[in-house]
């Protein structure tokens, strides 16, 4: 490394150059004080924003505003996995797009991450409890006037997928499987991912969206050692946490992350890149975790041009991504989730892309969204999707795919990026 690293107002000239070939507008004062800030050295990692009540790591509340916090916090009171006082405690985090609402203006869904302790005598107990406030969380919060529960994940198979359970398999305490039957508690002896999904309600917006809380579960031994119950305990790199009081809970857990973990998770999000950019093309999913990579791994000139990108108004094409996963959604067997529901949220998106859009990019996305709207006014509800409805669906995904392509591959390094993601071995 250089002894006289260049100044951010010179580094960020060739951000700007591939911005006005794209015809981004490129606020040059505000990405400087950016790159200023993340390349900072201080004492501590921790941030705590006291007007708000929020905290985080440095580099994470660089990118978060608390415009929307009311909402966040209101959701959090469906998804957030509460127990006995006595013995389980948490520390509530926004993730993913809602964590950076600073720099995307229109989120997908509402991302949320838990911190869950628990406190027992034993690893099995802690377990046990476990499942049980797993179970009363999901059987206290099924359905309301603003969101309905979709599914929750505990336990793994032989193979280590991830276990689904619907509200019916939960209810029942048993699930059948690949490897046969499986009983709620004994799944939660060995609980691997656990997670819990909802779809919500967004009256301001007229939307709906998905509501999804990953849940890292920790056992506090009576020593005092923390023991994630899924052999790993998760970094902090991206959350947003949404009450400062449950700092010495953060603070007791995080202390026990691998020296490793900052290595380890940026590995672990360029191999969702890959994803992205191979086996399931979606440029604008692969651009919120390059965003990530870039931030985390001293790329900070990559880092700002992504960040520009969504802090444009034409990224209100990420809300498409949103709309599909809420269209899955109804189209489960068994979804009381009203298809007018998805075709106002889908004739919505089309005025906010006139709003947003000029030219050719308009009309062909525009001309797509009206063909997935009109398509779903003869899709029943709760059944599968039409030939149809699949087709249109395709169309708007495959527009959206070239607008961000086109998008990131304007700047050289990260055109480079993507190129030798896409050239490395179908092994990885």
């Amino acid at each position: 490394m250089s002894d006289n690293p260049t100044p951010p107002e010179v580094e960020v000239q060739s951000i700007i150059e591939s911005a006005r070939r794209l015809g981004v507008e490129l606020d040059e004062a505000e990405t400087v004080q950016w790159l200023t800030a993340i390349a900072a050295e201080t004492e501590t990692d921790l941030e705590v924003d006291e007007a708000s009540g929020t905290f985080g790591h440095r580099v994470a509340m660089l990118d978060f505003t608390p415009r929307d916090l009311a909402r966040f916090r209101a959701i959090g009171k469906v998804v957030e996995l509460t127990g006995d006082p006595d013995v389980t405690e948490g520390a509530l985090a926004l993730s993913g797009s809602a964590a950076q609402s600073k720099i995307q203006s229109y989120p997908g869904d509402a991302d949320f991450f838990q911190r869950f302790n628990i406190k027992a005598p034993t690893r099995d107990e802690a377990c046990a409890i476990l499942a049980r406030s797993l179970k009363e969380k999901v059987l206290a919060f099924t359905r309301g006037t603003t969101y309905q529960f979709l599914e929750a994940k505990l336990g793994s198979t032989k193979a280590g997928a991830p276990i689904s359970w619907t509200l019916a398999d939960i209810e029942a305490g048993v699930i059948q499987t690949v490897d046969g039957e499986v009983r709620w508690e004994d799944a939660a002896r060995d609980p691997g991912w656990v997670k819990a999904d909802w779809v919500v309600t967004d009256p301001a917006r007229h939307r709906l969206s998905n509501a999804s809380n990953v849940i890292d579960v920790t056992w506090e031994a009576p020593n005092g050692d923390i023991v994630p119950l899924d052999g790993y305990l998760d970094t902090y790199f991206q959350e947003v946490y949404l009450d400062a009081e449950s700092v010495p809970t953060f603070a007791k857990v995080v202390q026990h992350v691998s020296d490793d973990a900052l290595d380890e998770y940026v590995e672990q999000l360029e191999g969702e890149v890959r994803k992205y950019l191979t086996k399931h093309l979606n440029y604008g999913k692969a651009a919120k975790r390059m965003y990530n990579v870039f931030r985390l791994s001293g790329r900070h000139l990559d880092a700002a041009f992504v960040r520009e990108l969504f802090d444009e108004p034409t990224t209100i094409l990420y809300q498409v991504w949103s709309l599909i996963v809420t269209l899955d959604n109804a189209t489960q067997p068994g979804s009381g989730i009203p298809i007018s529901d998805v075709r106002a949220q889908a004739d919505a998106l089309v005025l906010e892309v006139v709003r947003a859009l000029e030219g050719a990019e308009e009309t062909e996305i525009v001309e797509a969204l009206q063909q997935l709207s009109r398509t779903l006014e003869f899709q029943p509800p709760g059944e599968a999707r039409s030939a149809e409805v699949d087709g249109a669906q395709a169309r708007v995904v495959n527009l959206v795919n070239t607008f961000f392509r086109d998008k990131l591959t304007a700047m050289p390094t990260i055109r480079e990026y993507i190129e030798a993601m896409q050239a490395e071995p179908a092994a990885h």
